[in-house]
């Protein structure tokens, strides 16, 4: 992934131009490009998202870099079904800034936190992750003590796989830092898995780039890649016969379709 700088108004058009011709943004879109309901984690909050009823709970987890925004073309089909949830990791979108490593033991962790605050620690739980938040949606099915009930993993990262341009993304994520502390920002590309975007979504991740504490989290992420890989190493273990459903690329219905399968397949 290529990052340029460029202002915040230039940025703002780009990601307008790429929301295509359309009147209007998908039904239910705009949900996204606010904060919603912030979640104490521990002196700080994770902004989070849920919409339906019913059971389980599919909690949705962005790839590396990403807010809980991808979700947008996938969320409101599940929420048809059953309860499901978006959130934000510390330092993305409208949650308070990262304060320690961007491990995917401490997102882990934090999503524990955000669960059992949000009084929805009982579970089960359904996990869906993104590429690095595919390993996240791992980390916390291990650790759930049975919480998740099933996984769906969309190009999923692997511990004994990690992209082989971490150096250079994390030379221009650091690049960046700078860029937006001097009022520029950085290129926040379009995802498969948001499908079209609306004007209000693409001027919330426009501003989102302007943000230094935006590219700080996502170059803690990517210089914590190994330790994360480690981590998932170290919890890594048989997960019997839950349903888990790999997706090879991230186009909306695919994944949906994915999910629920998995659902299909609860007790």
């Amino acid at each position: 992934m290529t990052h340029f700088a460029l202002s915040a108004a230039f940025a703002t058009s780009l990601l307008l131009a790429a929301a295509g011709a359309h009147a209007a943004p998908p039904a239910g879109q705009d949900a996204f490009a606010i904060g919603q309901v912030k979640v104490d984690v521990g002196g700080r909050k994770l902004n989070m998202y849920c919409a339906g009823k019913g059971s389980p709970t599919v909690v949705f987890e962005a790839d590396g870099g990403r807010a809980g925004w991808d979700w947008s073309a996938v969320m409101p089909e599940v929420a048809k079904r059953t309860r499901a949830c978006v959130y934000d990791r510390a330092g993305y979108g409208f949650s308070d800034p990262a304060i320690r490593a961007s491990t995917a033991g401490n997102a882990s962790r934090d999503l524990s936190f955000l669960l059992k605050n949000a009084r929805m620690m009982e579970g089960p739980y359904v996990m869906v992750g993104a590429g690095y938040g595919a390993m996240i949606a791992q980390q916390f099915a291990l650790r759930s003590r049975g919480a998740v009930t099933g996984l769906v993993l969309v190009e999923a990262m692997h511990e004994d796989a990690l992209p082989g341009d971490r150096a250079a993304s994390l030379e221009a994520a650091a690049a960046c830092i700078d860029s937006a502390g001097q009022g520029a920002a950085c290129a926040y590309p379009n995802t498969a898995i948001n499908g079209e975007i609306g004007p209000a979504l693409a001027a919330a991740q426009a501003a989102q780039v302007a943000k230094p504490a935006y590219w700080r989290a996502r170059a803690s992420e990517l210089d914590n890649l190994a330790a994360s890989a480690n981590q998932m190493r170290t919890a890594r273990k048989p997960f019997g016969d839950m349903p888990v459903v790999e997706v090879a690329h991230g186009e909306p219905s695919a994944i949906i379709a994915a999910v629920m399968q998995v659902l299909d397949k609860q007790k």
